[in-house]
């Protein structure tokens, strides 16, 4: 059921492919190259690629490092959404890669999530009113070396009854 609840915030049908087809379509990502390859039906998985492209390389030729960093955004996020189900709210804090070496070719990065992760944030959240946990994101190329590490900082609450306060997919305003 979590899955369907991931689906209908993005419009999507009720199918992982589905999903697959319209967040290859979402402009930053499409616009980038960067394609998913594979959502598992229960959101634990997602495989993506980014082939080097003219309107994705740097001045030297290589990979443009915001692509490679465009690669690992926000696919824990919605993994953990989808799975933790609408009773958390899920955001992502913060980032940081580091380059390991210039990127050329296909790009590739896996996103898994376990078991042992939800059951950590769900037993956390029993005691903590927010966890904050980090994962990493390794960009490989075709050969399998990593081309950069990202660390992504996530944060997970539970919702409390406080309307005021933002939520996972929440339109926000900027205010002044």
């Amino acid at each position: 059921m979590s899955r369907n609840v991931l689906l209908q915030l993005l419009g999507g049908g009720q199918s992982p492919g589905h999903l697959r087809r319209l967040i290859n379509l979402w402009p930053p990502l499409l616009g980038a190259g960067i394609r998913i390859r594979r959502i598992s039906p229960d959101m634990r998985s997602i495989d993506v690629e980014m082939k080097l492209r003219w309107w994705n390389a740097n001045y030297v030729g290589t990979h443009f490092g915001g692509s490679l960093y465009a690669m690992s955004d926000a696919f824990y996020m919605l993994m953990l959404m989808a799975n933790l189900g609408p009773d958390y709210i899920v955001w992502d804090k913060a980032a940081t890669i580091r380059y390991k070496k210039p990127g050329k070719g296909t790009m590739r990065t896996e996103f898994r999530l376990t078991d042992a992760h939800l059951a950590d944030i769900r037993e956390k959240l029993e005691t903590l009113p927010k966890y904050e946990l980090v994962f990493l994101v390794e960009v490989k190329d075709e050969s399998g070396t990593v081309i950069a590490e990202v660390e992504k900082l996530l944060h997970v609450r539970k919702k409390s009854g406080d309307l005021d306060q933002p939520r996972s997919g929440d339109r926000m305003q900027p205010t002044a």
